[in-house]
């Protein structure tokens, strides 16, 4: 097989497929595809946890809290991700604290740009999760949330075991929908450098132009894995856990 790669790259020189014949380059997709995963799991797991949580808080007695929760809603909806990223990583960086290195001389920030780039994505993806939730929230009967509180259940213990388990059934095909798009979007994490995918597709092609169209093409084809990989799972996890009545 690589002798295969290593012939069309000599008789076809703009499809040269050198990750799949050099073991450093081939190192370089394996670490960019296991830094995606990573970087999207965490992403997905956290920017759910914050929908969740803040679609709670957005029925907090407190208008301070419910204030707190539209005004993070609007920034992050009402601005883009790249502009997020770049400001979480070089605005806010610049006040986290740093630590001496291994060597004994070097600092090194307590968070390092994966780090902010998980923040960053997670933040920007939680604020449509909140909206997400509450949508789901309000498809809740009325009277469905009076009987749990007759029962004395309190509003968090309401919330918990009768208003999110139904509610979340309405919101998966919403939610599925923004966490594709999430996983779309962890491709930005390349503007602070993060060892993704796409920046060690760049890194390959830059230093080997003839190795740009496969490595585009291999990118394109990870992505789409990827995605349809989450919507597959996302979609037998919303028939598993359908309920007549509920969801669409």
């Amino acid at each position: 097989m690589e002798e295969y790669f290593r012939q069309l790259a000599e008789t076809a020189p703009r499809w040269n497929f050198i990750w799949m014949y050099e073991d450093r380059q081939q190192g370089k997709i394996l670490s960019g595809i296991w830094m995606t995963l990573k970087l999207s799991v965490m992403c997905l797991i956290f920017s759910v946890v914050i929908g969740v949580v803040g679609a709670w808080m957005q029925g907090a007695p407190s208008r301070i809290v419910r204030a707190i929760v539209q005004a993070y809603i609007q920034f992050f909806r009402n601005t883009p991700p790249m502009v997020q990223l770049l400001f979480f990583y070089f605005a806010l960086g610049q006040f986290t604290p740093f630590v001496v290195g291994d060597d004994g001389w070097s600092v090194e920030p307590i968070i390092s740009n994966v780090g902010w780039a998980i923040v960053s994505l997670s933040m920007f993806a939680g604020a449509f999760n909140v909206e997400i939730f509450r949508a789901g929230m309000e498809a809740v009967p009325e009277s469905t949330v009076e009987a749990s509180e007759s029962l004395g259940f309190s509003r968090l213990q309401t919330y918990i075991y009768v208003v999110l388990p139904l509610a979340f059934r309405v919101c998966l095909p919403a939610l599925n929908n923004n966490l594709v798009n999430l996983v779309k979007t962890t491709t930005q994490a390349f503007a602070i450098a993060v060892p993704e995918l796409l920046y060690h597709s760049v890194t390959i092609w830059n230093d080997y132009p003839s190795a740009q169209y496969p490595t585009m093409l291999l990118v394109f084809v990870a992505y789409v894995g990827l995605v349809a990989i989450l919507v597959f799972g996302m979609s037998r996890w919303e028939r598993s856990i359908k309920i007549p009545g509920y969801g669409i």
